[in-house]
């Protein structure tokens, strides 16, 4: 790999540091959960800045299980598959050609929590990813890796820590900070990082306001980085692409009962930037876009 690089990564990658933070809440001894989640997607047409625009749909699903270990401790598995369907139009940023078309993402991560007093826990996720567009080799589209952290319990169930994630693949090794948060004022209001399984992905802070009867709304930003292997067939063979961007977001929540939730959201992604990269991870092109409009809705159910 001939890159370091300071920059959070995609969603599988903060999605076991959240599952770790998270699981060392769990209750009785023994007690196993599994969950699954299922999020539509769309980024609505985006104007690049030497003309053409693009478009995103796809979908995210998550799944997995957690097991209570006892004496504070916590296991689990979650496995992650990203499918996304990029249309570009007249794009004269990248010679009218469509830099990438369909990209696939599958993955695994083990998450393991402990407690280690003074209502301190500690978590470690390791994962492995394969994210590519469809015709390139899955032994160029590795990433591997793991995220730690630490975080602390405070009175109402409130937690806060910070963490460290290194990951290695496709072409470049990424080192960055993690900020862990779920902090309420009072009754109704609560600071957390966004839901890990949405269309923004979790590496953000989210402000939500909990009404009676199962309503939650919330406002937030984040920040994400899609990088993949492109086909060995495509404009740049074997090369890579890389999207990224801020996700703001509006998201209104119906929990129907304690298993079952819908999560709909709406917003924009600023300060969006494309770039191709060649098989050995060297800048090609990179393209600005306008701020894109993006939509989803996450149902998740827990068992």
């Amino acid at each position: 790999m001939n890159s370091r690089s300071w920059r959070v990564p995609s969603l599988t990658v903060l999605a076991s540091l959240m599952a770790v933070t998270g699981s060392v809440q769990g209750g009785e001894a023994g007690e196993r959960q599994a969950f699954v989640s299922l999020t539509p997607v769309y980024q609505g047409n985006a104007d690049l800045d030497r003309s053409g625009d693009f478009s995103v749909g796809g979908a995210i699903l998550r799944g997995g299980v957690s097991q209570d270990l006892g004496g504070g401790r916590r296991a689990g598995i979650t496995l992650t598959y990203d499918y996304l369907d990029y249309s570009f139009s007249n794009s004269g940023a990248f010679d009218r050609v469509a830099p990438w078309n369909i990209v696939q993402r599958y993955g695994v991560s083990a998450p393991l929590s402990f407690e280690v007093g003074d209502g301190w826990s500690v978590g470690v996720a390791p994962s492995v990813d394969w994210f590519r567009e469809n015709g390139a080799k899955s032994g160029d589209s590795l990433i591997w890796g793991a995220t730690v952290s630490g975080s602390r319990r405070f009175e109402r169930g409130n937690r806060l820590g910070l963490g460290i994630g290194v990951f290695d693949g496709i072409e470049k090794t990424s080192v960055f900070p993690l900020l862990v948060i779920d902090w309420r004022f009072g009754d109704h209001w609560r600071l957390t990082n966004p839901l890990p399984s949405g269309p923004t992905g979790p590496a953000g802070l989210e402000l939500g306001y909990y009404f009676d009867g199962g309503w939650t709304a919330g406002v937030g930003v984040a920040y994400r980085v899609l990088r993949f292997r492109l086909s060995e067939t495509g404009p740049v063979r074997n090369g890579i692409g890389e999207e990224s961007g801020m996700p703001v977001f509006v998201r209104v929540t119906r929990n129907f009962t304690d298993q079952l939730a819908l999560h709909l959201y709406g917003g924009v992604v600023a300060n969006g930037r494309l770039r191709v990269e060649n098989s050995s991870g060297h800048l090609v092109r990179k393209e600005d876009f306008d701020p894109a409009p993006l939509f989803g809705a996450t149902f998740i159910g827990r068992f």
